[in-house]
């Protein structure tokens, strides 16, 4: 589990296909503390630790994910590129703040940026949602993208709006988005368990 609340942001050191895609990720966690099997999200997605050490003649830290054809096919992970910046958030402790919300790291979708403009120092994001996905994001709630537990500000339709704060922008990659990207989210899973419930009511 996560709480979608970034703490560093990685850099795709190499790529390989393999039976499976094979990410190298270069970061500044202490690998030391990174167990092998330890489970690390990358841009949201859940992915499991395969190999680590530490980058020769320099502090940098990597560890190696193995991505999973159908995980590639349902998240933007077929994006990646080698020099690529991506959210990392390494697992919740027993005892750790939660300061966002609780998130698994299972991606139910793609949304899509559609629109950005700047709201004196902070961006406001316009995103389309799949249908499926869209009756699950209610304005003032949670959701999940590329990693980033945020709040809705509103919803009309499939299209939802968030506002990006300049910390936020600077802490992770969300000052490197553009219109037209496809963006990895994760529905609230309070909402998916509401809705499941109504549906037996």
């Amino acid at each position: 589990m996560f709480t979608g609340i970034i703490t560093d942001v990685g850099h795709i050191a190499q790529l390989e296909q393999r039976g499976d895609l094979r990410a190298r990720i270069s970061t500044l966690y202490d690998m030391s503390s990174v167990d092998m099997g330890a489970s690390i999200a990358c841009d949201g997605v859940c992915l499991t630790v395969v190999g680590k050490g530490l980058a020769e003649g320099d502090q940098l830290g990597w560890f190696d994910v193995d991505v999973s054809a159908e995980t590639v096919s349902k998240t933007n992970l077929d994006t990646w590129s080698e020099g690529r910046r991506i959210n990392l958030e390494r697992a919740l402790k027993v005892g750790d703040e939660l300061g966002g919300h609780i998130v698994s790291g299972h991606v139910d979708g793609l949304a899509k940026i559609v629109a950005m403009h700047d709201e004196g120092d902070s961006t406001r994001v316009t995103l389309e949602a799949p249908a499926a996905l869209a009756k699950f994001i209610a304005p003032k709630g949670s959701v999940t993208l590329n990693g980033t537990s945020l709040t809705v500000n509103d919803v009309e339709g499939t299209a939802f709006g968030i506002n990006f704060i300049p910390h936020t922008k600077s802490v992770t990659t969300w000052g490197d988005a553009a219109v037209g990207d496809a963006v990895n989210l994760e529905i609230d899973t309070m909402a998916r368990y509401v809705a499941r419930l109504q549906e037996w009511a």
